[in-house]
């Protein structure tokens, strides 16, 4: 049996505590009840360290952080509640969690006071963190603590974050209870915070139901675009909790769930058995890695050009010459955008609205290569991110002028605003993009145009290419 003795989900909504929601708290009963026995649970485990992760503290896109300070502490009076909390920092524990991510290939940050001042992040404990730990105060649990803040890494890093939390243990030889922070959707309701979304409901059915019957996979490879639509800030501490269990069977129980605020709020707790199971942690890496080779395999011809060309030029720094007489498609003039994603993310993005070079084959290793090393929003593409890649081209047809709104569809065509010498543009058909309004708003802004401006109005369509 591993050193991971308790592993538990706890939502983190200031209301829930009565000195912060008052008769409001009374909505949530069945959630504070569920908390105590959680805290209850976790104390008769018998830890010696808390290991808690929040999604609202210094999070990193590529990246998990850990709280450096020698004493952690934070207090609620932004909510109008006279709470404050005082931990000791489990700094050994922190150190081997470092080491341990670190061989896993996961890039982790120590955030002390002065790294915090230069980020511009704080290490005071947020509301993610001492929700849970009112909790934990309040069943006279008193233990030295790692206050860790969500990464927006691939599901699958997350998981081996997990497991390297597991493995520190195992090197200090300490009890560990591992607490994953965080909410269900916030889209539950039309009057929810974040909106009304018909996906929110499915996913916590989903999660529940998976948490429940124990399939962790079935959580890793949750559909992507039903999370993101639910507005959830739970699924990734998740992950980064089942990975300390990997290879151990445990005992699941959802200990409550209720949304009564348009958002979804689950206490679960997880005991590891002292048996072992199948580890998922090879599996998941090695099912990345195929689909990675499946889908290099059926890029286009154009798509295959810019992965070509972007690779050449970080490893070698060379410049490749697109074959152009043996295929037709790259002889063609036509302004190119090739994006660039990784792990579902965008890692770059550049393009030209109109060709700039002789044919569509010059341009796709141009924007490319640009793509991965000039986008300003984003560090060059360095060689061993290369296979993580996913790349898309879009070719460009000649801009028209349009007079209103009601010349765009966001499905079919791409719109370029002005404003005397500015402009922005955006592509059609992008995740998440769902109006023309919102389609014209996100390019007057990248064009630096305020709302009230007025501008020139074009829309354009594309071919796009996997």
């Amino acid at each position: 049996m591993g050193n991971i003795v308790f592993c538990g989900v706890a939502p983190h909504p200031p209301i829930l505590l009565p000195e912060v929601g008052g008769s409001e708290s009374q909505k949530v009963t069945a959630t504070f009840r569920a908390m105590e026995e959680f805290a209850r649970r976790l104390a008769e485990s018998g830890p010696e360290v808390i290991v808690i992760i929040s999604p609202h503290g210094s999070v990193f896109r590529d990246g998990v952080a850990l709280n450096g300070s020698e004493i952690l502490a934070g207090d609620l009076r932004k909510f109008r509640a006279d709470l404050e909390f005082e931990y000791n920092n489990d700094t050994d524990l922190v150190g081997e969690i470092i080491t341990q991510a670190g061989a896993h290939g996961i890039v982790t940050v120590e955030i002390d006071d002065a790294l915090a001042e230069e980020y511009g992040v704080s290490t005071k404990l947020d509301h993610g963190v001492l929700v849970p730990m009112y909790f934990l105060d309040k069943a006279g649990i008193d233990l030295p603590m790692v206050s860790v803040s969500m990464g927006m890494l691939p599901f699958e890093e997350l998981y081996a974050f997990g497991a390297a939390v597991s493995k520190a243990a195992d090197v200090q030889d300490k009890k560990v209870a591992l607490i994953a922070s965080g909410d269900m959707s916030h889209r539950l309701t039309s009057d929810a915070p974040a909106g009304y979304s018909p996906q929110g409901e499915p996913f916590d059915r989903e999660i529940v139901k998976l948490l429940k019957n124990k399939d962790f996979k079935g959580i890793i490879n949750i559909d992507r675009n039903m999370a993101e639509e639910a507005g959830e800030c739970g699924l990734r501490t998740i992950i980064m909790m089942l990975g300390a269990v990997d290879g151990e069977a445990v005992g699941a129980e959802v200990l409550s769930y209720e949304g009564p605020f348009g958002v979804g709020y689950m206490v679960a707790a997880l005991i590891p058995a002292g048996s072992p199971t199948d580890s998922l942690l090879e599996q998941i890496f090695n099912e990345r890695k195929e689909k990675v080779e499946t889908r290099k395999a059926g890029e286009s011809l154009l798509v295959a050009l810019a992965r070509r060309a972007l690779e050449a030029y970080v490893r070698d720094g060379r410049k490749v010459s697109p074959d152009t007489k043996e295929n037709p498609e790259l002889q063609e003039n036509a302004g190119v955008f090739v994006s660039l994603k990784k792990h579902g993310q965008l890692r770059g993005c550049i393009g030209t609205i109109l060709p700039t070079t002789p044919n569509i084959g010059s341009e796709i290793v141009n924007n490319a290569i640009s793509a991965g090393t000039g986008d300003p929003r984003f560090n060059p593409v360095k060689p061993d991110e290369l296979e993580h890649l996913v790349y898309s081209v879009d070719v460009l047809k000649a801009p028209e002028h349009i007079e209103s709104l009601d010349q765009l569809d966001v499905e079919r065509y791409g719109v370029i605003v002005r404003s005397g010498r500015r402009s922005g543009l955006l592509l059609p058909n992008l995740e998440g993009i769902d109006t023309v309004e919102e389609q014209v708003a996100i390019a007057r802004q990248k064009a630096g145009i305020g709302s009230n401006e007025p501008v020139q109005l074009e829309r354009f369509e594309v071919i796009r290419y996997h």
